[in-house]
């Protein structure tokens, strides 16, 4: 029985790698149908704060029940390096499930199959992490002091950080009573459009070196793939809405792209 769950884990991994490249191609053709973005009355829509709560909620959710044993004890949570990798995890997304959604100012509706895709995401990489680090992740006794561990560790706390500052950056573009969209200015956004996208992508690239499994580096691809798509989608929308927006500003990745 562990032996087949663990090939499911691997399999899963494999497939969220090749469904983060489909959905790369997919948001390319057709863009990212949220936010301002989306068409009025296109779809039914949620509230974006409850949208945002309860799409996420599953990635907070499932490593909390694994914590707990349910189902299964915990075996492999007794070590450190899972203890402290799966905390990473639940770290971002009890910040994703908890604070951000609370901290939005206003909010466009988020159509409701943009929300179900959402949900079934968090779901399934929700239990692939989980379950992998709670159950199946074997690390060796000086991991802790593995450069890998080390640099992963410190870049994931830099691209939280930054995807912090730069959704703080967003949310106070506009002072109270004003509408419209304005530029980002301040932190990466002088550099790049999506510091916010770029500060996830570091985040989980970091978890992914960290962890060192296949599982940890395919949610990295599926967070590049999907993010990079809509920073170029902001990127394009920036400069056909702005004739000043300034021109030296990449897409995601400062100097580079």
């Amino acid at each position: 029985m562990e032996l087949a769950e663990r090939f499911l884990l691997d399999a899963l991994a494999y497939l969220e790698c090749a469904l983060g490249v489909v959905c790369y191609m997919l948001l390319k053709l057709r863009g990212s149908p949220y936010g301002r973005y989306s068409s009025p009355g296109s779809a039914f829509g949620l509230p974006a704060r409850a949208a945002w709560v309860m799409q996420e909620l599953p990635s907070l959710a499932l490593p909390l029940l694994a914590c707990a044993g349910a189902g299964a004890p915990a075996e492999r949570l007794n070590r450190w390096p899972n203890c402290i990798l799966l905390a990473m995890f639940l770290v971002h997304y009890a910040q994703r499930t908890l604070v951000f959604p609370f901290l939005i100012r206003g909010g466009k509706p988020t159509p409701l199959y943009v929300f179900l895709l959402a949900f079934v995401f968090c779901t399934y990489n929700g239990y692939l992490q989980s379950r992998y680090l709670s159950q199946y992740a074997v690390y060796a006794d000086d991991w802790l002091r593995d450069p890998r561990f080390l640099t992963g560790s410190a870049l994931w706390l830099i691209g939280m950080l930054i995807n912090i500052h730069s959704d703080h950056v967003l949310r106070n573009l506009r002072k109270p009573g004003e509408t419209g969209y304005k530029i980002p200015r301040g932190g990466l956004f002088e550099y790049i459009s999506a510091a916010n996208y770029f500060g996830e992508v570091v985040e989980w690239c970091g978890y992914a070196l960290a962890c060192w499994s296949i599982q940890g580096w395919a949610f990295a691809v599926f967070t590049f793939c999907v993010l990079f798509t809509r920073a170029q989608q902001h990127h394009k929308w920036y400069h056909e809405k702005f004739e000043d927006y300034p021109k030296f500003r990449k897409i995601m990745i400062p100097f580079l792209v």
